[in-house]
């Protein structure tokens, strides 16, 4: 468990690092738009019920590039703005597309069961696969992945989730190469896809 704390905190401070930050890094900068982990390191596997109707299982798209992002169904605006830039992504890169994959873990499991977050995805790419299950469950996910979620009440009953908004970039080994901030517009996904979809 500590492990996996000192992990997460290790990424999530990799995810505060700004646009200035990466930059200092002028190889890194001119290679990948995304913030780099340096050195790259294993992703943390999960293993969650997936929209697919399977387990999703991380370890099972070694070969492919993952894009990995955190959300909820019922998001007003950063969630559906960040999944039809990934979709715009997938669709710029043409046949390469086959070769990237992405999943999207809830932040928000009372309300996104594994059928909602199909038909949510489906919206944006019926390719993208999603992950859900129990709180505690998902919490470790989080807590691997350096990822904030908090609820925040609204009128009654409803309420949002407050949560972390950038995407992992994961490679064809199961690496965790870069990490791209929410704003990002989806010709920075393409380039750096390219990048790491030619790489072995």
């Amino acid at each position: 468990m500590r492990r996996a704390l000192l992990l997460g905190a290790a990424l999530l401070a990799a995810a505060s690092m700004t646009a200035s930050a990466i930059a200092a890094d002028p190889a890194a900068a001119a290679e990948l738009k995304a913030g780099v982990f340096e050195p790259a390191r294993m992703a943390p596997d999960f293993t969650l019920p997936g929209s697919n109707g399977s387990d999703l299982v991380l370890a099972d798209f070694r070969g492919k590039v993952v894009l990995l992002g955190f959300g909820f169904s019922t998001c007003p605006d950063v969630c559906p703005t960040t999944l039809l830039t990934l979709a715009s992504a997938r669709k710029q890169l043409g046949e390469l597309a086959a070769d990237v994959q992405v999943l999207y873990v809830t932040v928000d499991p009372e309300r996104d069961d594994a059928d909602r977050l199909r038909r949510y995805l489906a919206v944006f790419d019926p390719s993208f696969i999603g992950g859900t299950g129990g709180e505690a469950q998902l919490r470790k996910v989080r807590e691997d992945y350096g990822i904030m979620a908090r609820k925040v009440m609204g009128a009654g009953d409803d309420y949002q989730v407050a949560h972390s908004a950038f995407v992992y970039l994961i490679d064809r080994r199961g690496r965790l190469r870069a990490l791209m901030p929410y704003g990002h517009q989806a010709a920075d996904f393409v380039h750096d896809l390219r990048i790491l979809l030619a790489e072995p």
